[in-house]
C-alpha cells in the first residue's frame, strides 16, 4: 500500500469525500494517520434560482452532515469554503488554486486525493484542474497525487472514462463508509440511484473483484513519488 502519510482530501462538495474515498479515510484514521478534508463548494445552491434564508439553512445543514459523517470516520480536521455549487467554472480558477496552495503550505500533506478529470460534473473537473495547478512539483511538498470516482457523476462520463489503477481493500471499512453516507439523508435516494447503499456496495464489490478482495475502492494514480 502507498505510504499516504499526512493526507489532504480536496472535495468539491460535502459527500464527495465519502463517496470517493470514505473507506480509505476510515482505514487511514484507524491507523492514526493525519487527515484534513476541505470542501470547495457548498453543494446546495445549484438547485435554486435565489439564495433565500431557507437555502442558507440548507447549506448549513449539509455542512453539519459533513461534520457528522467525518466524525464517524474519525476525522475532526475540515474546512468548508462554500463557493457557489455548480458554478465553480464562473470563478477564476487561479483563486481556487491559490486557496489549495495555501492549504498545502499550511498543512504540508504528503498525499492529496481529489476528483478525477474524467467526470461529467463541472465542479469536479474544476477542482481537479485547480489541484493539478496547485501541486506542480516546484517545491516537491506533495509526493502522492491520486484521484477518486464519484457515483452519480464519474460513471456517467461515457467517453474518456475513469480507469482505476490502484485499489484499496475496504472490506473492513465499507460499513463505516455506508454509515457516514447515511448522514446525508437528502443525498441518498433509494436504489437504483447511484448514491444508494445498494449501488455503493455494488461498486465496492466490482472494485473488489478487480483486485482480489471482497470490497475495494478504486483510484487513478496521477503521480506518486518514492
Amino acid at each position: 500500500m502507498i505510504d499516504f502519510g499526512k493526507t489532504l482530501i480536496v472535495a468539491a462538495h460535502p459527500d464527495d469525500d465519502i463517496l470517493g474515498c470514505g473507506g480509505l479515510i476510515s482505514r487511514l484514521s484507524s491507523m492514526g494517520e493525519l487527515i484534513r478534508v476541505i470542501f470547495i463548494a457548498e453543494g446546495t445552491t445549484c438547485r435554486y434560482e435565489n439564495i433565500t434564508d431557507e437555502v442558507k439553512n440548507e447549506i448549513e445543514f449539509r455542512n453539519q452532515c459533513g461534520v457528522n459523517a467525518l466524525k464517524i470516520l474519525g476525522v475532526s480536521d475540515y474546512k468548508f469554503y462554500n463557493f457557489p455549487c455548480g458554478r465553480l467554472d464562473s470563478e477564476p480558477i487561479i483563486d481556487i488554486a491559490k486557496l489549495i496552495e495555501k492549504e498545502i503550505k499550511e498543512y504540508k500533506p504528503k498525499s492529496i486525493l481529489t476528483h478525477s478529470q474524467n467526470d461529467v460534473h463541472n465542479d469536479h473537473k474544476v477542482v481537479n484542474q485547480a489541484v493539478i495547478q496547485a501541486t506542480r512539483p516546484i517545491n516537491n511538498l506533495v509526493k502522492n497525487l491520486i484521484s477518486f470516482e464519484i457515483l452519480s457523476s464519474t460513471e456517467w462520463k461515457y467517453s474518456d472514462v475513469f480507469k482505476p489503477n490502484f485499489f484499496v481493500d475496504i472490506s473492513d471499512s465499507l460499513s463505516k463508509k455506508l454509515e457516514a453516507m447515511s448522514c446525508y439523508s437528502s443525498e441518498q435516494p433509494s436504489s437504483p440511484h447511484p448514491r444508494s447503499n445498494n449501488i455503493i456496495t455494488s461498486l465496492a464489490s466490482i472494485r473488489g473483484s478487480q483486485s482480489g478482495v471482497t470490497f475495494a475502492e478504486g483510484f487513478e494514480i496521477v503521480r506518486i513519488f518514492y
